[in-house]
């Protein structure tokens, strides 16, 4: 029979385990945890290494993906899911009185907005330094409000948001509509320069035509058969004369 020392030290060491192992899983996120419990559970009752173990796997960066919003509604505040509780934890850390974004993409017309963090406000980035992700202007800076239309969810929305740049990247903000307008106006332009052309051609031939008219006009005049009769007649009434004084 075993001493009462030796039990006690048992359940002791036992206990010693059994805490540091719930140490060890609470500061692991979700993902590791379900890798250690299925390492774990493969390890006692599998016969195949946890290696070989191949399932599914959703981390919390892959269901902050799917599960945020820009902004958020009532409708996802009231999901009750642990997904939703992690995407709000997450949401409510944001700093949405300015935005970041990226204008990578500009030329084509696309720009990404996002909400700043906890480090980006310290630093100032987005209020007192350029909100263009790539820029790091401190001076000129001016606030805009951005009527900023996305996709998200399977949905088209829009949200009107404040964004802080400096003059240089608040050109990019309207750089397509700006290039679109340069080519509308532009191809205005061939268009009333063709039809002046169309124009002054027209009336270049109508004064040719004219003119072509008249001369038309006066040719037959001086060869006229009328005249020709009357000198004839003038001619004959001579040689009459002549015959019978």
């Amino acid at each position: 029979m075993a001493s009462l020392g030796s039990l006690k030290s048992t359940i002791f060491d036992r206990e010693e385990r059994k805490q540091q192992y719930q140490a060890h899983i609470r500061g692991l996120n979700a993902y590791d945890r379900h890798k250690k419990f299925i390492n774990d559970y493969v390890s006692f009752y599998g016969k195949e290494k946890p290696s070989n173990v191949r399932l599914p796997i959703k981390t919390d960066q892959d269901t902050l993906r799917e599960g945020y919003r820009f902004i958020r509604s009532e409708e996802d505040d009231m999901d009750p899911s642990w997904e939703q509780r992690l995407v709000k934890r997450y949401y409510d850390k944001l700093f949405k009185e300015y935005c970041i974004a990226d204008m990578s993409q500009y030329k084509s017309g696309k720009i990404g907005l996002r909400w700043r963090t906890e480090k980006e406000v310290i630093s100032g980035k987005g209020q007192f330094i350029c909100g263009n992700k790539h820029c790091d202007e401190k001076d000129g800076l001016a606030s805009y409000e951005v009527n900023f239309c996305y996709f998200e969810a399977g949905e088209n929305k829009q949200a009107l948001v404040k964004l802080v740049t400096c003059e240089r990247c608040a050109r990019k903000l309207n750089y397509k509509r700006q290039k679109e307008k340069e080519q509308l106006e532009k191809r205005q332009q061939e268009q009333d320069r063709r039809k002046r052309n169309r124009s002054k051609s027209d009336d270049d031939l109508d004064e040719f035509q004219e003119s072509k008219e008249r001369r038309q006009k006066g040719k037959r005049a001086t060869i006229s058969p009328s005249d020709h009769k009357i000198d004839d007649d003038d001619n004959i009434d001579e040689y009459l004369e002549g015959m019978f004084p």
